[in-house]
């Protein structure tokens, strides 16, 4: 059985990249397309493509927000320089300062440290494709967890859905076996209000006849309900191949509510419409299901 997944979803991931702690998240609501929206810092712009291109790898439809959000520098980001010339010369500078004064003091390692300038932090130059490709392994990682969720979701759908497809097969078989009531009910009221005008006048059973077949081909549903077998067969199928199966569903679903639209305009009879009426409302609930399908 295919895997389904439903277009909404949420996942996360956090690791290290090119030295830095990154943390991925992403969400996703329903979508025609795949429509990818990536938020980076600042000095990871470059990288947006990388991170389209890990999320479309494994995600057809919907509309997908990415976050990618530093947590701080990882250990070895940031190195403390020592400048050693700015140093000397604050020492010269102190030493000579303290023979023109006559003061016995020195300065020790930690106050020459203090001055200005002699420390300072750098960081590390970046690596723009290494940091691209950490990033985009690491969006895979979220991507993973988002999918499963995705797919958790996407089983449940599945298994209403189906529990609503065999609901409309069963509305199907109350279509079949009432339908053909209807004309023998239509040639009984016919034959009855005949022999009421006619009163003691013979009835012509040839017309009697004709006008029942008339009204059986004008409420005759067996092609509808043919098609609507066929139909929820192809429904089945695709829900078992499993995603991406969303807009193949949707387009069969537009094929339920035809047949079923035609069935309601066909029938006369107040058992049937009511049927009918159950029928377009298991479709719809469906049909609502398979806007989150992706």
């Amino acid at each position: 059985m295919g895997v389904l997944r439903s277009m909404t979803g949420y996942g996360s991931a956090r690791g290290t990249v090119a030295g830095m702690d990154l943390t991925v998240e992403l969400k996703s609501v329903n979508n025609r397309y795949l429509d990818c929206n990536v938020r980076l810092p600042r000095n990871l712009l470059f990288a947006e493509e990388s991170v389209k291109q890990a999320v479309a790898g494994s995600v057809n439809r919907g509309k997908v927000d990415v976050f990618v959000s530093s947590n701080g520098s990882a250990a070895g980001d940031e190195k403390v320089c020592v400048n050693r010339e700015l140093a000397a010369g604050y020492l010269e500078a102190i030493r000579t300062l303290a023979r023109e004064l006559d003061i016995k003091k020195g300065v020790t390692a930690y106050e020459l440290s203090r001055f200005p300038d002699v420390l300072s932090l750098e960081k590390k130059e970046l690596d723009k494709e290494e940091a691209a490709r950490g990033l985009s392994a690491l969006t895979e990682e979220a991507v993973a967890e988002f999918n499963a969720m995705r797919e958790r979701e996407g089983a449940r759908l599945r298994e209403d859905m189906l529990a609503k497809a065999e609901n409309i097969e069963r509305l199907v078989s109350v279509v079949e076996e009432r339908s053909p009531r209807t004309v023998e009910e239509y040639r009984s009221r016919l034959e009855e209000r005949l022999r009421e005008v006619l009163a003691e006048r013979s009835i012509d059973e040839q017309r009697l006849i004709t006008e029942a077949a008339i009204f059986a081909d004008k409420t005759a549903v067996d092609e509808e309900t043919v098609r609507l077998r066929s139909h929820i067969a192809q429904f089945r199928q695709l829900l078992e191949e499993g995603s991406p199966a969303g807009r193949k569903l949707d387009f069969l679903i537009q094929e339920f509510n035809r047949e079923s639209n035609t069935i309601g305009s066909k029938c006369n009879d107040a058992q049937l419409a009511q049927v009918v009426v159950e029928l377009k409302s298991e479709i719809e609930k469906i049909r609502e299901q398979i806007q989150n399908i992706e």
